[in-house]
């Protein structure tokens, strides 16, 4: 590992010359991490999104700017394209800080309500169907302070504080365009998607931040198991999360090469 290090020459006045490119820059990382970390897979860097500042001063405001998030962040900003015209309010399920609430009542205008339910102590205690990642009390985060990060979009919002699903009859009579949930767990993963899939207006979107992720067993289940005798599954995005658009028939995932019975690759 030292004798790879020292053949990149890997110092200070290297990493930081000007005739370094953004892609030679990333070939160093690149290399380093398929030793140090191989199982990590690197995408490319060329994205135009990288350089929208808008972007990148929201993310700076919930120090995200250079965190694990942005992905999904930059993800959801796309989504709500698609809701603009879809009548109904918002809602997220999980708030934390406010920074995925932030990017919807951006993109509400003031046009539509955007309802935030978090218990504000943090998550509930997992089963044993969670593993062992979260724990009761992890990403508390106090309800004055995301109303205070969600200040300049008053009076578009609503807290509803308790635990879910407690607060949900706040809004049996809504209906939605766009839902968030964010609760990590398959309990309140799964009163959330129960409670908002007949309450969500045909071409809304219903995002689980939590669906597909290693940490994150019950609530990839709890949507898994509330959708099976739906029309609706889940599609898994890349960089973690899941969707499903209301009404929008899904079909399974296709296999896409050799699995364990070495069955051909999918064609194409």
């Amino acid at each position: 590992m030292i004798h790879f290090l020292s053949s990149l020459k890997l110092n200070a006045r290297a990493w930081r010359a000007k005739n370094k490119t953004l892609f030679e820059r990333f070939e160093i990382l690149r290399r380093i991490a398929s030793i140090v970390v191989p199982e990590y897979r690197f995408k490319w860097p060329q994205l135009l999104w990288w350089e929208n500042k808008s972007f990148f001063d929201y993310a700076k405001r919930y120090n995200e700017d250079q965190g694990n998030n942005l992905d999904r962040r930059w993800t959801v900003h796309q989504f709500l394209r698609l809701v603009e015209f879809i009548e109904g309010d918002t809602a997220e399920i999980g708030v934390y800080q406010g920074a995925m609430s932030h990017l919807i009542l951006a993109a509400n205008q003031g046009a539509k309500h955007h309802h935030l339910f978090d218990s504000f102590e943090g998550l509930s205690h997992p089963d044993g169907i969670d593993g062992d990642h979260w724990h009761a009390g992890d990403l508390a985060c106090d309800e004055a302070s995301v109303i205070h990060n969600l200040s300049r979009f008053k009076p578009n919002f609503t807290t509803h504080k308790g635990w879910v699903p407690d607060r949900f009859e706040d809004i049996t009579h809504h209906q939605f365009c766009f839902v968030h949930i964010d609760v990590d767990i398959y309990q309140p993963t799964r009163d959330a998607i129960a409670f908002f899939y007949p309450r969500t207006n045909p071409g809304g979107i219903i995002l689980c931040d939590d669906y597909g992720c290693t940490t994150c067993p019950g609530a990839t289940k709890a949507c898994d198991d509330y959708l099976a005798d739906k029309p609706e599954k889940m599609i898994a995005l890349p960089d973690g999360g899941g969707f499903f658009i209301k009404g929008i028939r899904t079909g399974q995932p296709a296999q896409v090469g050799n699995d364990e019975k070495n069955e051909p690759p999918f064609p194409g």
